[in-house]
């Protein structure tokens, strides 16, 4: 994770040769920079994006999931997401997605908690958690809140089909959907502008309007993650963690 200022905007990149996955240490210090973005007073809006061309994000590393081997160790892991998006939640300052790739998982989680969502063509979604045994449940409510039930029941039942860019755009994920990468760019420099030159105390005030509904996320999402992390260790997850590996 590396966070480069700039002006009045703080831009926190992301970056696994894995497709962007996220291991646990990734996750600490998304929360963490986020958090201080949060509270630095000369940022006035955050841009999370990841790093290449490829996907955006993977979502959670399969490495890490396979050496989970005891449910405590598995709530510690999926309390990573739970941070994250409750740093988000959290954070006083409004932050801007970029997606340029594919999200699978988690990744859709974190372009959900987002308060908005600038996307290109071929950022299509996909939440594979049941088809491993598991489920969305520590981002299922950023997702739902964001998308709905109906959609967000659609993406976690069918957890093996691929649902396309502009699908997520209907929905609701993405406020925007460009051709290719550099009108994607352009855009969200023209947003982050027009909110750099707009009052803190407004967003900060809009940002809690946004989130209103959720105070009771920190219990929440750590329920959930409990959950993941019981469900995790299981044989069926172990199988087809070892079959996905094969596949890499």
């Amino acid at each position: 994770v590396k966070v480069e200022p700039k002006g009045s905007v703080s831009v926190i990149e992301f970056y696994h040769p894995k497709g962007n996955a996220l291991p646990l240490a990734i996750l600490n210090d998304l929360a963490q920079e986020i958090h201080s973005a949060g509270l630095h007073s000369d940022t006035k809006v955050i841009v999370l994006r990841s790093g290449g061309s490829g996907a955006f994000c993977a979502g959670a590393s399969l490495k890490e999931l396979q050496a989970i081997d005891n449910p405590e160790g598995g709530k510690k892991f999926f309390n990573g997401f739970a941070d994250v998006i409750n740093a988000i939640r959290r954070c006083p300052k409004l932050i801007i997605a970029r997606v340029q790739g594919k999200c699978v998982g988690g990744g859709v989680g974190l372009v959900a908690a987002a308060d908005y969502a600038i996307a290109v063509e071929g950022a299509d979604v996909k939440l594979s958690e049941l088809s491993i045994g598991i489920g969305p449940f520590v981002v299922g409510p950023a997702i739902q809140r964001k998308i709905g039930l109906s959609a967000f029941s659609q993406l976690a039942v069918d957890a093996a089909m691929w649902r396309p860019a502009e699908w997520a755009r209907r929905k609701g994920l993405f406020a925007e959907l460009h051709p290719n990468v550099g009108d994607m760019d352009e855009s969200v420099q023209r947003l982050t502008h027009e909110l750099a030159h707009s009052s803190p105390e407004a967003m900060a005030e809009l940002k809690k309007v946004l989130w209103e509904g959720t105070e009771n996320w920190d219990e929440l999402l750590q329920h959930r993650a409990a959950v993941s992390g019981t469900l995790v260790t299981g044989s069926f997850t172990k199988t087809a963690l070892e079959k996905l590996k094969k596949k890499e």
